[in-house]
């Protein structure tokens, strides 16, 4: 496509949406987003990108879902294309750096910036624990390096190596913030941070799902009058998810279960449990059935939890039985549904859970077992999402 032109990306105005024409991004940009089959903004890209471009800082509440990841991505990128380096960096020396709290997370938002970037010479390194080290050290020294992804405490392994250098960072952004602190990250962090410029020597972009005092006042510390936006989660919850709430007895969830993951209708689905041995003994359940499904879950071998969520992504497994830590980096397209096999016992959770489906403009159902042992957790998601919950029997066609 090395004649394409912005002209042959007609995207038709709509007083209700914005457009990332809109934004004057740079052709290669542009093309690119073409390419991923992009129109529209979501809520938190219309009202990210403006200020992101425009070099201020910005605090942004949003679950997992809603593009914050491709705002930020289109940011940098549009910031390096109009401000190139005069000469060529050091190797290891970023210019930005985005920190993750996740492995899954983080090769995720590689992965996007690489499709993003997929038209211009930015080159995207991501460096995360539990995988090789000196893989990693050989993609940092083969050439400089534009956007580094990182988990904190494999970059502090980096940076204590002095192979990586943090002073030359322009953009800083802080991913899933909430994330970081509740894994008990956050003095790692600190410590980065303080190894990038001066907060008023470089943009910084913070983003967190909730924004409790802890997390303000991380936002306050690390960021100059920022523009704050917020994407509440009622959007994310509910506009393009259906939502079910089954009364079951403990006792009758896996078959409930099987006869939900057999039904036609269930072309790629997420099933969440609370702990490791629930997710491997819902597999193993689930596996003498013959249902074509894998664990996720932290004591999966991490090169074995990217295998199976790649099958996943292509389709060769079906169905995924995951915990939330294993599942909040899935970020893939066509899940057509959620099952709450165990209602989570953070709210929060909850919404991470149901916003694997509904996805890039989709409809997708999410079905929660409420029995004896889960009562206890309705109020607390009734209260966060701001909807009253209507618990009901079965589906008749299931029962």
């Amino acid at each position: 496509m090395t004649n394409w032109k912005i002209e042959d990306f007609v995207v038709p105005e709509d007083s209700e949406k914005s457009r990332f024409h809109d934004f004057a991004l740079p052709a290669p940009v542009m093309q690119a987003i073409a390419e991923l089959g992009f129109e529209y903004c979501t809520p938190i890209q219309a009202q990210v990108l403006p200020f992101a471009l425009a070099d201020y800082d910005v605090t942004g509440k949003a679950q997992t879902g809603t593009g914050k990841t491709a705002a930020f991505l289109i940011s940098l990128l549009t910031q390096f294309w109009e401000n190139p380096l005069e000469q060529e960096p050091a190797l290891g020396c970023p210019r930005a750096l985005i920190l993750a709290p996740t492995r899954e997370l983080a090769l995720q938002i590689e992965g996007d910036s690489k499709g993003l970037a997929r038209f211009m010479e930015e080159r995207t390194v991501c460096v995360v624990g539990g995988m090789d080290y000196q893989g990693q050290l050989k993609k940092l020294e083969r050439k400089p390096v534009d956007i580094l992804v990182a988990t904190p405490g494999r970059l502090i392994d980096f940076l204590d190596r002095n192979a990586i250098n943090l002073k030359y960072v322009e953009t800083l952004v802080i991913d899933e913030a909430d994330r970081m602190l509740d894994m008990g990250f956050i003095p790692d962090v600190r410590r980065i941070v303080y190894q990038t410029p001066h907060k008023r020597k470089r943009q910084t972009l913070f983003f967190s799902a909730t924004f409790n005092d802890d997390v303000m006042r991380l936002a306050n510390s690390w960021t100059i009058d920022p523009e704050h936006i917020v994407i509440e989660p009622e959007q994310v919850a509910t506009d393009t998810v259906d939502q079910k709430f089954w009364m079951i007895a403990a006792d009758e969830k896996d078959r409930a279960l099987l006869k939900v993951l057999s039904h036609a209708d269930a072309e790629r689905a997420i099933v969440f449990t609370n702990r490791r041995d629930q997710t491997h003994r819902v597999v193993k359940y689930l596996k003498s059935k013959d249902i074509n499904c894998e664990a996720l879950a932290g004591d999966v071998p991490q090169k074995k939890r990217l295998t199976t969520l790649n099958r996943f992504k292509e389709g060769e497994i079906q169905f995924l039985i995951a915990t939330d830590v294993a599942g909040r980096g899935i970020h893939v397209d066509g899940v057509t549904h959620v099952i709450n096999y165990e209602l989570p016992e953070d709210a929060e959770d909850y919404v991470h859970r149901i916003g694997r489906t509904g996805r890039a403009g989709a409809t997708g159902t999410s079905i929660s077992f409420v029995s004896e042992n889960d009562a206890f957790n309705l109020a607390p998601i009734e209260e966060y999402i701001g909807v009253k919950v209507e618990c009901t029997l079965p589906d008749e066609e299931l029962s």
